[in-house]
């Protein structure tokens, strides 16, 4: 729920409300949940948060809208005037979750967005066909249960349609994110540079606790030992770059400490795999000492 407020701050809202373009999200999922109580904190009007009409989509649809001061409907009652459809709903589902709309609104004239990271906003081609200003719109952050992150500074990547994408760019604007052009062709790339920022580190952080059980340390107590370097390594990659911020064996070209780790990483040959290859990235694209040496040893 949205904090009590006196009238006066209730009547400046719903005229700032009144200015902008209503917003319809279909989905109820961890980046709608997200998207619809930032949009809504700015001064954005929730028409109606769609879902799909099951009963489990449609507690999540009631709870999210509840937040934000709208309706739940079930797509397949969904009547839309928002001037403004967006789409959070996995890959897989964008273009059913458009088609199952078709008929939910008069399309033209309205703008309809997607947030998938991999796919363009070509998917709501149906929509397009009928009328509709369409784009693609994602952030590039991480949105899990039970944690909720904010949109402040996040760079959104757009792409699509002339109008979809202007309106989009002055949304992003409002919520004090950071909007760039991203081409059709450059999404897939786009989206594996998200993975290697999020879900690929976090399965590097569980292959660490792997290794650290090695070293008689459990993973609970391996996560809180490990947050001091980790917090530091970012302070310093982004301040610094990724070269500045490198340091260890590798970066001393210490052959003798790498082929200890390689030896004792036959016990976790999973993440002797990983060091492996990180290892080998790392004497590519950072500043490494003795690389001829240590290019051996990883391949030996």
């Amino acid at each position: 729920m949205l904090p009590r407020m006196t009238p006066g701050i209730r009547k400046k809202i719903r005229k700032e409300i009144s200015n902008k373009p209503r917003i319809a999200i279909v989905g109820a999922g961890n980046l709608a949940h997200a998207l619809a109580v930032a949009l809504r904190e700015v001064g954005y009007s929730i028409e109606q948060v769609i879902a799909r009409p099951s009963a489990a989509s449609m507690r999540k649809a009631r709870l999210l809208a509840v937040q934000v001061d709208s309706v739940a409907v079930a797509a397949t009652r969904a009547q839309i005037s928002a001037e403004i459809v967006w789409f959070c709903v996995s890959d897989g589902a964008i273009a059913r979750a458009a088609e199952s709309l078709v008929r939910a609104a008069e399309w033209k004239g309205r703008i309809a967005v997607h947030s998938s990271g991999a796919l363009t906003s070509d998917e709501l081609g149906m929509l397009r066909q009928r009328g509709a200003s369409v784009a693609s719109v994602h952030p590039m952050m991480t949105f899990v249960r039970g944690s909720r992150a904010s949109l402040d500074g996040v760079p959104f990547a757009i792409e699509g349609d002339i109008f979809a994408v202007r309106t989009a760019r002055a949304i992003v604007r409002e919520l004090c994110a950071a909007a760039f052009s991203i081409r059709k062709r450059q999404k897939a790339a786009y989206h594996a540079w998200g993975m290697f920022s999020s879900p690929l580190l976090c399965a590097l952080l569980a292959t660490a606790e792997r290794v650290a059980e090695a070293a008689g340390v459990s993973p609970k107590a391996a996560r809180r030992r490990m947050m001091p370097i980790l917090q530091q390594t970012l302070a310093n990659y982004g301040r610094m770059g990724a070269d500045e911020s490198f340091s260890g064996p590798l970066a001393r070209g210490d052959v003798a400490t790498v082929q200890e780790h390689l030896e004792v990483l036959k016990s976790v040959p999973e993440a002797r795999d990983v060091y492996l290859a990180l290892a080998a990235a790392a004497l590519r694209h950072l500043p490494a000492k003795n690389v001829r040496e240590l290019e051996a040893v990883l391949r030996g």
